[in-house]
C-alpha cells in the first residue's frame, strides 16, 4: 500500500503489563483506510450490488490487514470492523429504504455470516508467529 505508515514507540504488553519497543498503524494510516471504506459505501453507490461492495470492502480491508500484521494491532482492527459494520449497516439501510438504524434488519450476525464480510480481529489469533 502506498504510503502507508507504522508508528514506532512503546507499547505494553496486555498480558504482563511490561513496556517493549513496536510498531502498530499509525493514525493517519488508519484514517485513510476509513476514509476509503466511506467512499465505497457512499450513497451514490446504492445502485450496485451488495455481493459487489462487500468484496471490494473484504479487499480493502484483507489488504490493510496484510500491510499491518505486526505488533499491536488489535486496537486498529477493532475500530475498522465497528465502522465497517456501521457504514455498511447504513448503506443498507438507504438502499432499502429502511427508516430505521436497521439494527433489527441487518444485525451484526447478518454481515459476516450471510453477506461474508472478513472480521480483522480473528486475523491476528491465525498468525503463527503471533502465539510465540
Amino acid at each position: 500500500m502506498e504510503g502507508e505508515a507504522s508508528t514506532f514507540g512503546r507499547c505494553y504488553s496486555p498480558r504482563t503489563g511490561y513496556a517493549f519497543l513496536g510498531t502498530r498503524p499509525s493514525r493517519k494510516s488508519v484514517r485513510r483506510v476509513i476514509e476509503r471504506l466511506h467512499a465505497e459505501t457512499a450513497l451514490r453507490t446504492g445502485l450496485l450490488d451488495t455481493a459487489l461492495i462487500v468484496q471490494r470492502i473484504n479487499r480493502l480491508l484483507r489488504g490493510w490487514a496484510g500491510y499491518f500484521c505486526l505488533g499491536p494491532v488489535s486496537s486498529s482492527y477493532r475500530i475498522l470492523d465497528r465502522y465497517t459494520i456501521r457504514r455498511l449497516r447504513r448503506w443498507l439501510c438507504h438502499k432499502h429504504k429502511v427508516s430505521s438504524h436497521g439494527y433489527g434488519r441487518f444485525p451484526d450476525a447478518y454481515f459476516h455470516g450471510r453477506l461474508g464480510l472478513v472480521r480483522l480481529r480473528p486475523l491476528t489469533q491465525t498468525r503463527p508467529w503471533a502465539n510465540a
